[in-house]
C-alpha cells in the first residue's frame, strides 16, 4: 500500500481504539504506528538497487519486526499518557494489530513482503489489489477527513472510522473473489487456446480491481495476456515473450543478478536494447499493455555500469498515458468496442 493510505488506516484504528479517552492523539498514535515498517525506505540511501529491491518490505515486514517493535510502543504510550486506564495488555494487543495490518496488507500487492526474515527470504505476495488502488484507499482517508474537518456534522465520530476501516475490508474481499474468478477464466481460456503452462500470475493492472494482468510461464518463457471481469474468454489474447536466459550468462557481476531473479519469483526476460543487456521483472506489468500488447515492461533493469535505475520498480508506469490511452483504458475494463 501507499504511504497516505497506511496513514489513514492506522488513524481510523487508532481512533477505534482510545479516541474517547485521547481525542486526535490516538488518531497520531495509530497513523504513526501503521507507518513505522515502511522505514526500510531508509536502506536507500546506501544500498545498492538490487540490494534495496530485498530489503524494502523485508525484516521491518516481518513477524519478528511485528513482535519486537509491539511491546516496546506499547511501553512508551502507556507511561507517556499517564494517569489513565489503559493497561500494557490493551496498547501491545492495539499496536500488535496496527502494525501487523501494515505487513498483512502489504501482501496483498505484487511486490512481496518478508514475514519470516530473517530466518528465510521467501517473499508473500496475495497478487490481489494493486499497491495504489483508489477504491480501496478513499474510505479510510475520507472517514479521516470527515473526523478532523466535520465534527458537527458528525455526532458518532468512532462509528464513521469504523466504517472507513470496514469498507476496506470488504474492498479486499471483493478483490478476492475477482481473483479467483480471473484464475478460473484464464485458465479456461488458456486451455481453449491450447497454451500449456507450468505456472500462472493473475494481478490488477494499474488503479483498480476489474482488468487483471495475466503471465502464463511455461518452460521458455510466458504468455502474457489482459482479462477483464466483463468480457468473455473468446476476446482474451496473449503475447509471446521467450524467457532469453542465455542472454544473460554473459554477464558477469552474478551477485547482481542473482538478487534481481530471487526479487522476480522466476517471472523475469532478458533483451538486449541497443547494445545494453535489460532484465525484465514481469510481475510488475506493461506500461500500455492492454493497448500494446508487445510494450516494454515497467519494471526494466538496465545491466550496465553507470545506468541509473533507482526508479526501477515503477519505471515509466504512467509514461504514456493521455486522454487517448485512458480513455482506451476504460474501454479495455468495461470492453466496449
Amino acid at each position: 500500500m501507499d504511504s497516505i493510505t497506511h496513514l489513514a488506516l492506522g488513524a481510523c484504528m487508532g481512533g477505534v481504539f482510545a479516541e474517547k479517552k485521547l481525542k486526535r492523539k490516538a488518531l497520531l498514535w495509530g497513523a504513526m504506528a501503521q507507518s513505522i515498517p515502511d522505514i526500510d525506505f531508509l536502506a536507500s540511501f546506501w544500498m545498492d538497487t538490487s540490494s534495496n529491491l530485498l530489503a524494502h518490505r523485508g525484516f521491518t515486514h516481518s513477524l519478528l519486526f511485528v513482535a519486537i517493535l509491539s511491546p516496546v510502543l506499547a511501553a512508551l504510550a502507556e507511561k507517556w499518557h499517564r494517569p489513565h486506564d489503559i493497561s500494557f495488555g490493551k496498547w501491545l494487543v492495539f499496536f500488535l494489530a496496527v502494525i501487523g495490518t501494515h505487513v498483512f496488507f502489504d501482501a496483498f500487492n505484487n511486490y512481496g513482503v518478508g514475514w519470516w526474515e530473517p530466518f528465510s527470504h521467501t517473499r508473500i505476495s496475495f497478487d490481489i489489489i494493486y499497491v495504489a488502488d483508489p477504491f480501496f484507499s478513499i474510505w479510510p482517508a475520507l472517514a479521516v477527513v470527515i473526523y478532523l474537518f466535520f465534527p458537527g456534522i458528525w455526532k458518532f465520530k468512532i462509528n464513521v472510522l469504523a466504517a472507513g476501516l470496514l469498507f476496506s475490508i470488504v474492498y479486499l474481499g471483493y478483490g478476492c473473489i475477482n481473483k479467483l474468478a480471473i484464475e478460473s477464466r484464464a485458465k479456461k481460456v488458456l486451455a481453449e487456446k491450447n497454451i500449456n503452462f507450468n505456472r500462472l500470475l493473475t494481478t490488477p493492472a494499474p488503479l483498480q480491481n476489474w482488468l487483471w494482468y495475466i503471465v502464463a510461464a511455461d518452460s521458455g518463457g510466458f504468455h502474457i495476456g489482459f482479462q477483464s471481469l466483463f468480457e468473455s474468454g473468446e476476446h482474451a489474447h496473449f503475447e509471446y515473450f521467450p524467457q532469453n536466459d542465455s542472454l544473460l550468462h554473459s554477464y558477469t557481476d552474478h551477485e547482481e543478478l542473482n538478487k534481481l531473479k530471487r526479487f522476480s519469483k522466476g517471472y523475469y526476460t532478458a533483451e538486449k536494447w541497443g547494445d545494453t543487456l535489460v532484465f525484465n521483472d514481469l510481475r510488475f506489468g506493461q506500461m500500455i499493455g492492454w493497448q500494446d500488447p508487445r510494450q516494454n515492461f515497467v519494471f526494466h533493469y538496465f545491466l550496465k555500469p553507470g545506468v541509473d535505475n533507482t526508479l526501477v520498480v515503477q519505471r515509466g508506469r504512467f509514461k504514456y498515458w493521455d486522454k487517448n490511452v485512458v480513455t482506451n483504458f476504460f474501454r479495455r475494463i468495461f470492453y466496449t468496442d
